[in-house]
């Protein structure tokens, strides 16, 4: 019998690459991978409402995540693979026992905690849970204060 994991995690992944902006926009329908967060950029993503964080990276033979609450400020690292659809990219594993999926769209995003505004929406699924926020890079950093 054939394991569809892998294509269900990348049709699923495509779907939202392509859904998740925060403000309206023309996707792509171009058939080229998206290029525009560089592999060796640093990706940091955030939330509130929960809050929440996931600071990306490379890490010489692949990619770590760390995700950190204000419980576990320090964070939890794991393991990510990255891969890029037409619209964004995109990162998968597991954090413990839960698997993780992020997604990057290009696109204006605001934190209204700290009236930033960033260069990317993020959506993750943590299991049954899904987080909503914004994210930069160390490439393309948000713009306004530093420490509201």
């Amino acid at each position: 019998m054939r394991n569809l994991s892998p294509l269900l995690t990348a049709g699923f992944a495509a779907s939202i690459l392509t859904a998740c902006t925060q403000e309206a926009g023309e996707i792509s329908r171009d058939a080229q991978p998206f290029a525009g967060i560089a592999e060796t950029a640093d990706i940091t993503l955030l939330g509130n409402e929960p809050f929440w964080g996931i600071d990306i990276g490379p890490d010489g033979s692949g990619f770590t995540a760390v995700y950190s609450t204000p419980e576990n400020i320090d964070g939890t690292p794991f393991e990510v693979s990255r891969f890029a659809g037409n619209n964004g990219i995109g990162f998968n594993g597991t954090l413990g026992e839960e698997a993780v999926q992020i997604a990057l769209t290009p696109g204006a995003c605001n934190d209204t905690m700290s009236d930033r505004s960033y260069p990317y929406t993020a959506t993750v699924l943590l299991g049954d849970m899904t987080l909503y926020g914004c994210a930069y890079t160390s490439d393309e950093p948000f713009t306004g204060e530093e420490m509201p």
